[in-house]
């Protein structure tokens, strides 16, 4: 009897010491781990442009292979269309800035508010720059950028070409027992993402068309670059359209403090649209995640992974969130797991009997 508990001790601290190592293993690769998770949400991106090219009859490979050059051929197009404008558009933004800062800080100080303007942007500059320099422990060079994104859209190809290969090799090393479980988890992550990318492109291009509409009536300088920015940072959950108002309403402050207190308007009546309009129905036909959930996984990935962690703090919000629905609510509590919105049926066509 006592050989049995011995035994039993042994494996049980076996085990122990395995999540251990395996934890230290993770956090030590976290950052690599993350480069692969970009690799997955890019490769969702090519299955569903490959999607349009697979009703030509092709195979996967070439779909994607099309994919991929449909793509270079849109970024390329509005690059030659629109590059010159919006680069343009930026210059003078930038250009723009200290003196918008400083037209800020005058009106401030008109209004008697004690508040060093110019001191905070330069600290956040500051900030900005730290963060995004250091994730992870790594220090990130501009060279090692553009290496980073070269490896994760060769990645993302790489896994969109045959999703099938490295679905079966992952499971290959489960026990037969969970393999339905963990399959079926795979496919409803997969279509969560794809479901929670089309819904935030077109929320991101409903805020980008609604401010620059916004900042045109209002006379604002450079509405197409603060219009793209506040439709890329709308990625960024709650604190992204904090970050795309704030240049916008400084600009607006060259112009004169009536048109910035429009402009700050403006961003909050975007905001709402977008909160109590767009987002409740890109949630209803994807997945329907606790706003509190989403706040925690941006500011946990912020502290894990720096400037990439939050860029990716949705979608791995969601991942988590439909694993932990399947594997802990659904396989080990017995309960029914939440689903993303289920994929819409053909409707059935009654057979006719001659």
């Amino acid at each position: 009897m006592q050989n049995h508990d011995l035994i039993a001790f042994t494996r049980k601290a076996f085990v122990v010491l395995l999540l251990v190592a395996f934890s230290a293993l993770v956090l030590k690769l976290s950052y690599l781990l993350m480069l692969m998770f970009a690799s997955a949400v890019v490769a969702v991106i090519l299955r569903g442009l490959a999607s349009h090219f697979l009703t030509l009859k092709v195979g996967d490979g070439m779909a994607v292979a099309l994919a991929v050059v449909a793509l270079l051929a849109i970024i390329g197009t509005l690059g030659w269309l629109f590059g010159g404008l919006v680069s343009e558009q930026f210059i003078t933004l930038g250009a723009q800035m200290p003196a918008a800062i400083d037209h800020a800080q005058r009106q401030l100080a008109a209004w008697h508010i004690d508040y060093d303007l110019p001191a905070i942007a330069k600290a956040a500059r500051s900030q900005f720059a730290a963060i995004f320099t250091q994730a992870s422990g790594f220090v990130i060079s501009a060279g090692g950028v553009v290496a980073d994104v070269a490896v994760v859209f060769v990645g993302g190809i790489f896994f969109a070409a045959d999703p099938a290969f490295y679905r079966g090799g992952l499971l290959r090393l489960l026990p037969r027992s969970v393999e339905p479980l963990m399959a079926d988890t795979l496919d409803d992550a997969g279509r969560g993402l794809g479901l929670w990318l089309k819904g935030q492109m077109i929320s991101s291009l409903c805020i980008a068309v609604l401010t620059f509409a916004g900042l045109t009536v209002l006379g604002i300088p450079s509405a197409t670059a603060l219009a793209l920015i506040a439709g890329a940072l709308d990625f960024i959950p709650y604190l992204g359209p904090l970050l795309a108002a704030v240049p916008g309403v400084l600009v607006a402050f060259s112009v004169g403090p009536v048109t910035a207190l429009w402009a700050t308007g403006l961003f909050v009546l975007v905001q709402q649209i977008q909160s109590n309009v767009v987002q409740p129905l890109i949630q209803k036909n994807s997945v329907d995640m606790p706003p509190a959930v989403l706040l925690f996984s941006l500011i946990a990935t912020g502290m894990l992974f720096g400037t990439p962690g939050v860029l990716l703090a949705t979608p791995m919000a969601i991942t988590l969130y439909i694993v932990v629905q399947h594997l802990y609510i659904g396989g080990l509590l017995g309960r029914e797991a939440k689903r993303p919105a289920a994929p819409k049926q053909p409707a059935p066509v009654d057979e006719v009997t001659p």
